[in-house]
């Protein structure tokens, strides 16, 4: 007789009865009363050496926030169950360094390999933020597993836009990072569980313009096959899967570079047809993504000396703030305040170098005869307690003490802990 596969739990840990006691951890874990004070008060610290500006929106957004909670519920829930994450439940090191110390193991996300085969019928997985392809949801089933979904609702919206696409005959043009999580699980929903949905991943609009050639006669197959390969459907065959175009995107990406892109097929398709009626877009840049890009640009608009973006080095939407401030002031793209060697000196990522480095500050830092005009913001993973060490180790390092800081910023001593200051 064929085995049946077994059926895996969806588990559902946010019960009231559970979540009182995790997001009072998660408050202990992440919470910044600086922060939450500068937030209600304009975003702005002004201290005697240095001021500095926030800008309007930064930090968790609500679908970081939901994973968080969702994995700590998991092991409140769980208490002694064997417990695995799927890659990085967000693009934060310190997020994902706490879930480690509370015992959650990591799985690779790249592949199903060999160290997937520890799973069995007892344990529980939970699936990152990003999602994951259909493939290892089917493992998971096949496991018998209980699994933990903490997949953000905006993501699993492209998942059913590409899916619409797919059962229409529309091929996916999919803006964004062929190697990133959530791509992979997005390419893998375009494709169905039947393999044959058609898709292309494009990561820049240099990538539009030779799809944009080809659709309309003038690029070369061999060219296209190979720049591209890895990044579409199987047998995909660009004289037969260009006819009718859907374009999604990565819910992180820079959202004037997606609208780039969209004009640039969309006039190929119009060059080649005479009208746009097999062309078909839909936005899909998350809200929280695209109000961290709009509070940036609002924030550049004032005289900074510096910038700092706070976040994890491999978040996709904390990337692209750095990208978005370069251009306008010096700017340091740093995990955590740590990254604060000195007045002088900063280790950061850089993306040109695609590494951790070190670099010099303006010579202005470190002259405390002038005030210090400093920019912070923060990837929608970066809690706020790094943005709140970011702020005390510059003042600090710049002159002004503990007890001012919390002057000015309104707050009292047993409001805020010191030790926590790194």
């Amino acid at each position: 007789m064929e085995r049946q596969p077994k059926q895996n739990r969806r588990i559902n840990v946010r019960r009231k009865d559970v979540m009182e006691a995790v997001q009072a951890k998660v408050k202990q874990h992440y919470r910044s009363p600086l922060v939450e004070s500068l937030r209600s008060s304009g975003n702005q610290l002004k201290l005697k050496y240095t001021s500095f500006y926030l800008a309007r929106e930064f930090g968790f957004c609500t679908g970081v926030q939901r994973a968080i909670d969702i994995a700590y519920a998991a092991r409140r829930v769980f208490p002694t169950e064997r417990i695995f994450l799927i890659g990085d439940i967000i693009h934060n090191p310190e997020v994902n360094r706490q879930l480690a110390g509370m015992g959650v193991a990591r799985l690779p996300w790249e592949e199903l390999n060999e160290e997937y085969n520890v799973l069995c019928a007892g344990d529980v997985v939970i699936i990152p933020a990003f999602g994951v392809p259909l493939s290892f949801m089917q493992f998971l089933e096949e496991r018998g597993v209980s699994v933990i979904d903490t997949t953000c609702g905006d993501v699993m919206k492209v998942w059913r836009r590409v899916k619409d696409y797919a059962s229409v005959g529309i091929t996916s043009i999919i803006h964004g990072k062929a190697t990133h999580e959530e791509t992979r699980a997005t390419a893998s929903r375009a494709a169905g569980e039947n393999d044959e949905g058609k898709y292309i991943i494009l990561f820049n609009e240099e990538d539009a313009r030779i799809l944009a050639d080809y659709i309309k006669g003038k690029g070369d197959r061999e060219m296209l096959m190979n720049r591209f390969a890895g990044k579409m459907s199987s047998s995909f065959d660009p004289d037969r899967d260009l006819n009718k175009l859907g374009l999604a995107n990565q819910t992180t990406m820079l959202k004037s570079e997606t609208q780039a892109i969209q004009k640039m097929i969309r006039e190929a398709v119009i060059q080649r047809d005479g009208s746009d009626e097999r062309y078909f877009v839909f936005d899909t840049i998350c809200g929280a993504t695209q109000n961290r890009q709009n509070s940036l640009f609002e924030l550049l608009e004032k005289d900074l000396d510096i910038m700092f973006v706070v976040g994890g080095y491999n978040s996709s939407n904390t990337t692209h703030l750095v990208d978005i401030a370069r251009k306008v002031v010096p700017t340091f793209f740093i995990e955590t305040s740590a990254g604060i060697l000195s007045l002088s000196e900063v280790e950061c990522f850089d993306l040109e170098k695609k590494a951790i480095c070190k670099r010099a500050f303006p010579e202005k830092v470190a002259n405390l005869s002038r005030m210090l005009h400093v920019g912070i913001t923060a990837g929608a993973s970066c809690p706020g307690n790094l943005v709140e060490e970011t702020i005390f180790r510059m003042a600090m390092l710049r002159g002004d003490s503990f007890d001012d800081i919390l002057d000015k910023a309104g707050l009292k001593r047993e409001e805020q802990n010191e030790d926590q200051i790194r």
